[in-house]
């Protein structure tokens, strides 16, 4: 009964850190849902991305380039550095291009 106990515990267990490992802690966009200019872009990154990689994007306007940033972190080895990196980038840009919407994690959903 114990041993059964113990083993239901350390599936769950295991069960909540493989959820938690594929969640983002940053908020997320879907592939679809970016401007055309953007989602070509992050097509031209995906050959040298890794399953680790992550890319941000932040935009104003659907159809003004100048308004539009992916900011991509490709060469890692975690995701949540990639993810953390990938923001950092973003929100550098997002303020020098001066675009009011937040970067968000693109998710390819």
């Amino acid at each position: 009964m114990q041993l059964r106990l113990h083993l239901t515990a350390l599936a769950l267990i295991v069960l909540s850190m493989d959820a938690w490992a594929t969640t983002s802690v940053y908020p997320t966009v879907k592939l679809k849902d970016l401007p055309q200019g953007l989602r070509n872009e992050y097509l031209q990154q995906k050959p040298q991305m890794n399953k680790e990689s992550r890319c941000a994007a932040t935009y104003d306007s659907h159809n003004q380039a100048d308004k539009m940033n992916l900011m991509c972190s490709i060469y890692i080895r975690m995701a949540a550095e990639g993810e953390r990196r990938a923001m950092h980038y973003c929100e550098e840009k997002r303020t020098e291009l001066k675009i009011q919407a937040p970067c968000r994690i693109v998710v390819e959903e």
